[in-house]
């Protein structure tokens, strides 16, 4: 395995760092995006149990940031709900779009990964073709194991830069995907407070 590291060249170098920058992202992100870490399903009902007791306070509300991801959306919209509906909403888009740049985090890094490995395998490819012509206008075609090296540094370059770049792509399709489908979770948890609470609010409103 040395040997075939050894045979592709110093190109093999950004592309072992490259699959080790995709390793370390992916273990990264399975942990970071749990869901249940994320957005737990029980915390819309602790929320709402705590608004019917007329529990939140400053305390409650910084628990509730402390807690997970959704829990900073409900914070900020909680802060701000004695402003009116609107006002609560805004709040809470503002609070989820920080939260979703921060579930993207090193998904960009994956993206680039995944499109700049199989150029440096080409490189490599470009660089040990050019090795192979000059070896056959120095010494012809006589001498089989310049034109060899050559030839194996151009396939295991580009082999290698395929090997990290395809895990890459998938990994950042789905985190990407996943992603996307916490922040549906979200979106709908914060909804559904937001209706409650307003609703609820409305009706005492009347009474």
């Amino acid at each position: 395995m040395l040997d075939i590291f050894k045979s592709g060249g110093w190109l093999m170098l950004p592309i072992l760092f490259c699959s080790i920058a995709v390793i370390a992202i992916c273990i990264e992100r399975i942990w970071t995006l749990s869901p249940r870490r994320i957005a737990p399903r029980t915390l819309l009902g602790d929320v709402w149990g705590w608004l019917k007791n007329n529990q939140v306070n400053a305390d409650k509300l910084k628990e509730l940031r402390d807690s997970s991801p959704l829990g900073r959306i409900f914070a900020s919209g909680l802060s701000n709900s004695r402003h009116g509906r609107e006002v609560m909403k805004d709040s809470i888009e503002e609070t989820a779009s920080q939260v979703v740049h921060e579930l993207e985090h090193y998904l960009g890094a994956l993206g680039t990964i995944a499109a700049v490995a199989p150029l440096i395998g080409l490189l490599g490819t470009v660089l040990g073709m050019i090795q192979v012509f000059n070896a056959i206008m120095l010494e012809g075609t006589g001498n089989a194991g310049v034109l060899a090296g050559g030839i194996s540094q151009a396939l295991i370059t580009t082999a290698a830069g395929l090997a990290c770049a395809i895990p890459a792509l998938m990994a950042h399709r789905y985190f990407q995907r996943r992603v996307d489908t916490i922040v549906v979770a979200m979106e709908q948890e914060a909804v559904k407070l937001v209706d409650a609470l307003h609703s609820d609010r409305k009706i005492e409103d009347a009474a």
